[in-house]
């Protein structure tokens, strides 16, 4: 198993595993304390040769370069594991016996499709909710917060 997973990383598009390192590497703690530092050193070198233009000048480059590609890693890796977590989730779908399969393409359909398929999700989980409390006190009615069994969800 650990040979195939060492396949699959090598599948990856090169560029993938770059962002993908420098995502691992940015999120280190170490990372953030040496950054601080940095920092803190900038204003202080800076300070002593009175604040010159062009030191805040590269300084502000090298932030605004710095976040720039930042985002462009956070959004990669985020992606990615966005992607990871539908598929699992479509894996889910398709092995549940009583599943709705057709909620596997739901986050390509049209908005109408998007909206049906949140209300008949919101309209399950109130008659769960409905039938649980009958269940339990024999009054569908209202719950423990006293709000009339209203649904929070627009």
């Amino acid at each position: 198993m650990q040979e195939g997973s060492d396949e699959q990383v090598d599948q990856r598009h090169p560029g993938s595993r770059v962002l993908h390192a420098v995502d691992r590497w940015a999120a280190r703690p170490t990372l953030a304390l040496g950054a601080v530092a940095a920092v803190l050193v900038w204003v202080l070198i800076s300070a002593v040769s009175g604040f010159p233009a062009r030191l805040e000048t590269v300084f502000m480059t090298l932030a605004a370069a710095t976040t720039l590609i930042m985002v462009f890693v956070i959004q990669h890796t985020q992606a990615r594991a966005q992607e990871a977590t539908q598929r699992k989730l479509d894996e889910i779908l398709r092995a549940s016996p009583g599943a709705d399969n057709s909620l596997i393409t739901l986050e390509e359909a049209p908005d109408n499709e998007l909206k049906a398929a949140t209300a008949a999700s919101r309209d399950a989980r109130r008659d769960a909710r409905g039938d649980s409390r009958s269940d339990s006190r024999g009054d569908s009615r209202s719950d423990s917060r006293g709000d009339a069994g209203h649904d929070p969800l627009p």
